[in-house]
């Protein structure tokens, strides 16, 4: 599998075939792939909300300037910040290390105590700005895995954050709807997949020192 192709015959789908739809199987493989995403100190501040309900998505897309993608698509992920990261979430990913690496609880209460540190000497609106780039970088993952799947998908942000997660009702769990991605197939309609990618070339972008 050669990687760099797969990248570079991608792009953000405009028009998805509504008649073909993602696998479980191969659904399954992109979700844990934004599982294992990287994350700063590994909390992963945010959920990851797999929407497929017509109703519900039909009711999105009047939120989110009325894209075809929302309801086109196979699947929608929306992104939604945990906002509320607070010394409860890193106690509870502490109790989440000792489990998985056998590690005593007592030998991960420094680490803990720096990661509570860290939170609690920012203002809320920088621990969603936090929360939010690690969303971010999730959903970088998805894209490329996506890709790597040979599954077509659509990063947005048009949409209205606050209407989305009234209909997803998600508030009442510290949430807040950040980014979404589409998923799904494109269409033999969708005449962006014709054009060549525009990207800067390699001696602009990088700065070698």
């Amino acid at each position: 599998m050669d990687i760099l192709s797969k990248l570079n015959t991608r792009y953000a789908t405009k028009v998805f075939d509504p008649t073909k739809k993602v696998t479980d199987a191969d659904m399954e493989k992109l979700l844990e792939a934004i599982r294992l995403s990287a994350s700063s100190y590994g909390l992963q501040p945010y959920k990851v909300l797999v929407v497929k309900d017509p109703k519900i998505r039909a009711e999105l897309r009047k939120v989110a300037w009325d894209q075809p993608q929302i309801t086109d698509s196979s699947a929608l992920l929306v992104f939604a910040v945990n906002y509320e990261t607070n010394a409860k979430s890193v106690d509870e990913f502490v109790d989440l290390i000792s489990q998985t690496r056998n590690i005593p609880r007592d030998a991960l209460s420094g680490y803990g105590d720096m990661m509570k540190g860290s939170i609690q000497s920012q203002s809320p609106e920088q621990i969603e700005t936090w929360v939010s780039k690690q969303a971010y970088i999730a959903l970088g993952f998805g894209l490329v895995s996506a890709a790597v799947l040979d599954l077509d998908a659509c990063p947005m942000e048009g949409f209205s954050p606050a209407d989305f997660d009234r209909i997803l009702d998600i508030n009442k769990l510290g949430l807040k709807s950040k980014v979404i991605m589409a998923v799904g197939y494109r269409s033999k309609d969708d005449h962006y997949q014709d054009l060549a990618k525009v990207r800067m070339k390699t001696e602009d972008l990088f700065i070698r020192v």
